[in-house]
C-alpha cells in the first residue's frame, strides 16, 4: 500500500448544498454566503453552493438565486462555483447567476430514482440530456452525480453493470466529470476497488470522482482505496454535514477536515489550509446552533475548550 498515491488531489466541497439541504431550520441567506466565503478562504477551489430544484421539494435552498447573486462576486476568481440543476426550468434560473458549473444528478437504481425525482432511470437520462445539451452549447462545464452506486436502501447492493451503462450515457452527453455516490454509506473498500477498476476502463480515471458518506465509519478507508486505484477527485462536506432526504439511513457526508487531515498526513497536497477550514466549521456550528459530526473538528474544538478552561483557572 501507499506506493501509488497521487501527489495532489482535488476536493469538491458540497456542504453549502448537500450539507444544508437537510437542515429543518431555515438558514439565513447572508449566513450561507458568509459560510461559503469562509470555505473559499481555506483554499477550497470548487464549492457546490446551492440547488435550483423546486423550493417545494427543498425549501432550505429556495434562496438559490439570491444567494448566488450575493456571494459569487465576492469569491476569488479561481474558485469554481457550481449548483444542482434538475431541468430546463432550473437552468433558466441558473443562467441568471455567475455560477460557473452545472451539476446534474440521478440514481443508479430504479427505486431510488422514483423516490428521489419521480422518474425512471431512462426518463432521468432524457431530462439530464436536455440540460446538458444547452449547458454545453452555452459553454458551461457539466458534472453529474450518480447516487446509490454501491448500495440502495430499497434494492440492496447494486451491480456495476447498470452503473457502467449510465456512465456511458452521461459521456455521450459530453459530461466533464462523474461523481459516484455511496449515498447510504454502505460501500466497503473491496466493492469500491471493483467498481472503480471497471469504470476506469469506460470512463477514465481523470473524469471520475468519489462521494462517500460516513454512515458506517468507512468513508476514509474507501477514499484510501480510491486513491490507490488512481482516483484524484473526492467530494466532502464541511463538518460532515448532509444526507439525502430520499434515502433512509443516509447520514452525513465525509467531513472535509477529516479528509484533508488524512491526505496531508500522507503527503498528498490539497491546497487547503486546515486551520482556516476549522474556522469555517466553527462558523457553521454557530449559525446552525449545533455540533457537527466531523471528528477532526470535534478534536480541535475540544483542545481549544481545554486551553480556555486552563486559562480561566490560571486567572
Amino acid at each position: 500500500m501507499f506506493q501509488s498515491l497521487p501527489s495532489k488531489v482535488k476536493i469538491v466541497e458540497v456542504g453549502p448544498r448537500d450539507g444544508l439541504q437537510n437542515e429543518a431550520e431555515q438558514v439565513a441567506t447572508n449566513h450561507k454566503a458568509e459560510l461559503i466565503e469562509k470555505i473559499a478562504a481555506s483554499g477550497l477551489g470548487e464549492i457546490e453552493i446551492t440547488s435550483f430544484v423546486s423550493p417545494k421539494w427543498i425549501p432550505q435552498l429556495a434562496d438559490a438565486l439570491e444567494l448566488a447573486q450575493l456571494v459569487c462576486d465576492k469569491l476569488p476568481a479561481n474558485v469554481v462555483t457550481s449548483a444542482l440543476v434538475p431541468n430546463l426550468k432550473g437552468y433558466e434560473r441558473f443562467k441568471q447567476t455567475d455560477i460557473k458549473q452545472v451539476n446534474l444528478f440521478m440514481s443508479a437504481s430504479e427505486s431510488h430514482s422514483k423516490k428521489n425525482i419521480n422518474k425512471s432511470i431512462d426518463e432521468a437520462l432524457v431530462a439530464l440530456k436536455e440540460v446538458a445539451d444547452v449547458a454545453k452549447a452555452d459553454g458551461y462545464r457539466v458534472r453529474a452525480y450518480v447516487s446509490v452506486v454501491f448500495e440502495c436502501p430499497y434494492e440492496g447492493k447494486i451491480s456495476p453493470e447498470p452503473v457502467i451503462k449510465i456512465c456511458d450515457r452521461l459521456l455521450e452527453m459530453k459530461v466533464d466529470e462523474i461523481s459516484l455516490g455511496d449515498t447510504i454509506g454502505a460501500a466497503t473498500p473491496l466493492h469500491v476497488s471493483e467498481v472503480v477498476e471497471l469504470l476506469a476502463e469506460n470512463v477514465g480515471l481523470e473524469k471520475l470522482a468519489l462521494h462517500f458518506h460516513d454512515t458506517r465509519g468507512g468513508a476514509l478507508a474507501n477514499v484510501l482505496t480510491g486513491l490507490e486505484a488512481g482516483v484524484k477527485i473526492f467530494d466532502s462536506s464541511l463538518g460532515g454535514l448532509g444526507g439525502c432526504p430520499y434515502a433512509p439511513g443516509a447520514s452525513g457526508n465525509l467531513a472535509t477536515e477529516d479528509l484533508v487531515y488524512m491526505l496531508h498526513g500522507m503527503n498528498v497536497d490539497t491546497g487547503i489550509n486546515l486551520e482556516k477550514l476549522v474556522e469555517a466549521g466553527k462558523f457553521a456550528q454557530k449559525i446552525l446552533n449545533k455540533n457537527l459530526p466531523g471528528r477532526y473538528l470535534k478534536a480541535c474544538l475540544g483542545v481549544e475548550q481545554k486551553v480556555q478552561e486552563k486559562e480561566k483557572l490560571a486567572k
